[in-house]
């Protein structure tokens, strides 16, 4: 398979625009193009509500629009591969919002679903959560046992099942990954409650005390941005990955209290975290299996302190320049 439009929802987000980064940067998406030097075109949707205009790579062909909107369909035509990133996914807002929660992350999974089964599109990639092994207390997490509970994870779910279904139903050729904790630069820090890696950082970079919920005893497996997107390439480089879905992390997971240890010691501030109680509904332990991903030849090169380092300019350059 030969791909040479790819449609990214989300794309002005975290991962989406680290993905379209990636493939302009390669200009290619499988060892094919390598070899016939073809260029892709990059097309982006994004409400930005939660992404944002300075994340978007120069180079994708973006409109704003909502996943939920029939307006979107036209997008599609002539797309061979769709990255379906757009969600909902800060947990605390989730639980707060049950209904615009399923809202976006069901209904706006299905209305994507709909335009790529009515343009043909050849592959659908659908961003789906370790959220889903909430409740499954056995590691490191298999892809065949889950039990979601919260409303993020239980929107989660229902979008992976639609997908399923449509592959089944209508043959649209779906994979499914399971992100683990993705970290790395334009992670959102902006949010009431940021990811741990951004709100640890900002807030230290700020002589701030960063705040700790719980604990700090929680374990988390932390892949960084580029490793996913390595995995990414390979997944649209694979027609063995249609119908299966993948866990993609790291395989090894850290307490918040020794990533926040770990920050602190590049950093070198000495500033102590404040802890606070902790946040409802949140996975203990969060490990995965990776034995299926690494099977495509495929595995993390970017160790922890390394990414930290990576996430910590990041910041410096584009936040406090």
């Amino acid at each position: 398979m030969i791909s040479k439009k790819i449609l990214i929802t989300g794309v002005a987000g975290f991962i989406g625009s680290n993905l379209a980064k990636k493939l302009l940067k390669e200009n290619i998406n499988c060892e094919s193009l390598i070899r016939k030097r073809e260029k892709l075109k990059v097309i982006g949707a994004d409400n930005l509500s939660a992404g944002t205009w300075e994340n978007i790579p120069k180079g994708v062909e973006f409109f704003k629009m909502d996943i939920r909107d029939k307006e979107i369909f036209p997008l599609f035509k002539g797309v061979d591969v769709v990255f379906h990133l757009a969600a909902k996914n800060c947990l605390i807002d989730c639980l707060n919002d049950p209904l615009d929660t399923s809202d976006i992350n069901v209904k706006g999974t299905v209305n994507v679903l709909e335009a790529s089964k009515a343009a043909e599109v050849k592959r659908f990639i659908y961003a789906d959560s370790a959220a889903e092994y909430e409740r499954v207390y056995d590691f490191p997490s298999k892809v065949n046992k889950v039990r979601p509970i919260g409303t993020y994870a239980v929107s989660k779910r229902a979008g992976a099942l639609f997908c399923e279904s449509y592959q089944k139903i209508f043959g649209l050729n779906v994979t499914i990954l399971r992100y683990f904790n993705v970290y790395g630069p334009a992670q959102d820090w902006r949010r009431v409650i940021p990811p741990v890696m951004s709100a640890f950082i900002f807030k230290l970079l700020k002589g701030e005390r960063p705040v700790i919920y719980g604990t700090g005893e929680k374990r988390r497996d932390f892949i960084y941005i580029d490793d996913v997107n390595d995995f990414h390439l390979k997944i649209v480089e694979n027609d063995t990955t249609i119908g299966k879905t993948y866990n993609v992390g790291s395989g090894v997971n850290y307490s918040i209290n020794e990533i926040y240890q770990l920050i602190d010691e590049i950093l070198q501030t000495g500033i102590k975290p404040i802890y606070k109680e902790d946040l409802p509904g949140e996975a203990e332990v969060t490990l995965a299996d990776i034995s299926e991903s690494a099977a495509l030849g495929w595995e993390p090169k970017i160790d922890i302190k390394e990414g930290l380092k990576k996430s910590i300019e990041y910041i410096k350059e584009k936040v406090f320049r």
